[in-house]
């Protein structure tokens, strides 16, 4: 928790978002029984649920309405893991790569 204190509104907003994401990712492995540990699951979870609670001090402190933090640093949030290296350039979503596999080779 003093770690989050510690971060920027927008930091905070991109940890929020990010976690949200891992939460799917290990939602899905889970569903085809490839998450080893589902305590994952759990942690996950309660991480996402202390940045939110977080995020809404800071919105109440600032007398801010509920997801204004949230609302404002968003759309940021896909620019940085683009420009970090970190998603994949190509168009398409996750499904591009899946889609050229199942199609038949002739």
């Amino acid at each position: 928790m003093a770690e989050s204190v510690e971060m920027s509104d927008e930091q905070l907003v991109h940890r929020v978002l990010q976690a949200e994401r891992d939460l799917v990712a290990a939602r899905f492995r889970h569903s085809m029984n490839q998450l080893e540990n589902t305590a994952t699951l759990r942690v996950i979870r309660r991480n996402i649920a202390r940045w939110r609670t977080e995020a809404r001090r800071r919105e109440a402190e600032a007398e801010l309405p509920k997801d204004t933090l949230l609302g404002r640093h968003a759309r940021s949030f896909g620019a940085d893991a683009a420009e970090a290296g970190d998603a994949p350039a190509e168009k398409g979503g996750f499904l591009s790569g899946i889609v050229d596999k199942l199609s038949p080779n002739d």
